[in-house]
C-alpha cells in the first residue's frame, strides 16, 4: 500500500522518469535523441499559463505593496529590508554561478537548431539597447500575451498594477479578490499540466544524454549541489550577518522553529508552515500584528531562496548551452528576476515555474534546458523552500526589532 501511495507522488514519479530516461539515454543514444518531442510539449504547455501568471502575481504584489505602506512604520521597514534582502540572495546567486562555472564542462548541451538560432539573435538584439528598450513597451494590450513578450507582459503588469492603486478602496476590492482567484485557478492549471512532468522529464533527459553523454549527468548533479551550498552561505553568511547586526541569536531563532522547518524540508513547500508561523512566532516574542504583516508579505516579495536558485539556474543554462552572457547581459537579467521573483508561487514546484517564465522573458537562453533542470529540481525545491522560510522567519524577527514590536525577553536563547 505504502509504494502504492509512492508512486502516485509527483516527486517520486519524476525521479523514476529521470533514472529511465538516463538509462534509455545510454543504452539506445539514437531512440533516445528523438524523444525530445516530449520535454518540449511539457514546455510548451507550461508556457500556455505563463503569460496570465507573471501578470496576475505581479499585479497582485504591487497591491499588496500598497496595502504595505499605508500601514506605516511597519510595512516600510519591511517592504525596504525585502527589497535589499532579496537582491542580495540574486546578486549571490549570480556571483555563486559565475564563481562555480555550474553548468560549464558538459561540451555544450545540445538545444536544437530553433533554440540556438533564437538565442543567437536575442544576443544580438541585447548589444543594440535602444532595440531592447523599444522591445519593452508593447503596442497592444492582448498582443503582449499572445506572443508571449513576457518583458511586456511585466510592464503591463506593472503600469496596470500602479493605475488600480489610484482606485478608492471600495472599488480596487473586488478588482483585487477578482484576481486574486483568477491567479488561484492559473495555478491550479499548472498544477494539472505538472502531472505530466514525469513525461517531459523522460523525454528531456532521454534527449539530453542521447546526445550529450554522461556529462549532463554530472552537470546537473553539481547544479544541485551549487544551490545547496549557496543557499547554506546565505543563511550562515548574509542573514546571520542582519542578525547579529540587530542583536538578535540566529541559532536561537532556528532552533525555536526547527519542527517548521523538519515539515519544510519533507514537504518542499513553504506554504505548509504560513500558518504554524504565525501562530507561533508571537511566542518568541515577535507582536502578532507584525508576524500578521510581515510573514505573509514576505511570502511574497522574501523568497530568498527562489532567488538563489533563479539566479545560479541562469548561469547554468548559459554555460551548459554555450550562451555567452556578458556583465551587461547578467545586470539585465537580474533586473528581470528582481521582478519576476515576486511573483513566485509558496507551493512546491511555484519557483520553478517562475524561473520558467523569467528564462523565456530573457528571449536568450534556449527554454529546452527547464525540462533537464526540472528533473532535478525536487532536490533543489527543498532547499529553496527551507530558505524561504529561514529568511521570512528572519525578516519578522528583524522588522519587529527595528520597529520595537519585539519583547526583550525574546532576545535571549530560546528552548523549542
Amino acid at each position: 500500500m505504502k509504494a502504492v501511495r509512492a508512486w502516485r507522488g509527483l516527486g517520486f514519479q519524476v525521479i523514476v522518469s529521470l533514472v529511465l530516461g538516463i538509462a534509455v539515454g545510454v543504452a539506445w543514444p539514437g531512440f533516445a535523441s528523438s524523444l525530445n518531442v516530449l520535454g518540449t510539449i511539457f514546455l510548451d504547455l507550461i508556457k500556455t499559463a505563463v503569460a496570465p501568471l507573471v501578470f496576475l502575481t505581479v499585479t497582485a504584489g504591487i497591491l499588496a505593496a500598497g496595502d504595505v505602506k499605508r500601514i506605516g512604520k511597519v510595512g516600510l521597514v519591511a517592504i525596504v529590508y525585502f527589497e535589499v534582502v532579496s537582491t542580495i540572495a540574486l546578486a549571490l546567486g549570480l556571483l555563486f554561478g559565475n564563481l562555480s562555472r555550474v553548468g560549464a564542462g558538459t561540451g555544450h548541451v545540445s538545444a536544437g537548431a530553433g533554440a540556438a538560432k533564437g538565442a543567437t539573435a536575442a544576443t544580438e538584439q541585447a548589444a543594440r539597447p535602444h532595440d531592447f528598450l523599444a522591445t519593452l513597451f508593447p503596442d497592444n494590450f492582448i498582443g503582449a500575451f499572445a506572443g508571449g513578450h513576457l518583458l511586456q507582459v511585466l510592464v503591463i503588469a506593472l503600469i496596470f498594477g500602479f493605475g488600480l492603486l489610484t482606485l478608492a478602496p471600495d472599488k480596487r476590492a473586488p478588482i483585487e479578490a477578482g484576481l486574486a482567484t483568477l491567479s488561484t485557478a492559473f495555478f491550479r492549471f499548472i498544477h494539472v499540466i505538472m502531472r505530466l512532468a514525469p513525461v517531459g522529464t523522460f523525454g528531456a533527459t532521454a534527449y539530453a544524454v542521447g546526445s550529450n553523454g554522461t556529462s549532463v549527468l554530472v552537470a546537473l548533479a553539481y547544479l544541485v549541489v551549487c544551490v545547496w551550498v549557496a543557499i547554506a552561505l546565505f543563511i550562515a553568511v548574509v542573514l546571520g550577518a542582519v542578525c547579529a547586526m540587530f542583536r538578535i541569536n540566529l541559532f536561537a531563532l532556528l532552533r525555536f522553529v526547527k519542527e517548521e522547518i523538519l515539515i519544510t524540508l519533507g514537504t518542499a513547500s513553504s506554504e505548509s508552515v504560513l500558518p504554524r508561523l504565525l501562530e507561533k512566532l508571537p511566542t518568541y516574542g515577535v507582536s502578532k500584528q507584525t508576524a500578521g504583516l510581515v510573514l505573509p508579505t514576505g511570502y511574497a516579495f522574501n523568497l530568498d531562496g527562489t532567488s538563489i536558485f533563479m539566479s545560479i539556474g541562469v548561469i547554468f543554462l548559459a554555460n551548459a548551452y554555450g550562451v555567452p552572457l556578458g556583465l551587461d547581459q547578467q545586470l539585465g537579467i537580474l533586473a528581470v528576476m528582481f521582478l519576476t521573483s515576486k511573483g513566485a508561487a509558496t507551493v512546491s514546484g511555484g519557483s520553478f515555474v517562475v524561473f520558467a517564465a523569467t528564462v523565456t522573458a530573457t528571449g536568450v537562453l534556449p527554454v529546452a534546458g527547464l525540462a533537464l533542470i526540472f528533473g532535478v529540481y525536487r532536490f533543489i525545491s527543498i532547499a529553496v523552500a527551507t530558505c524561504n522560510v529561514i529568511g521570512n522567519v528572519v525578516a519578522s524577527a528583524v522588522v519587529a526589532k527595528v520597529t520595537g514590536e519585539l519583547r526583550p525577553a525574546a532576545e535571549v536563547e530560546v528552548s523549542a
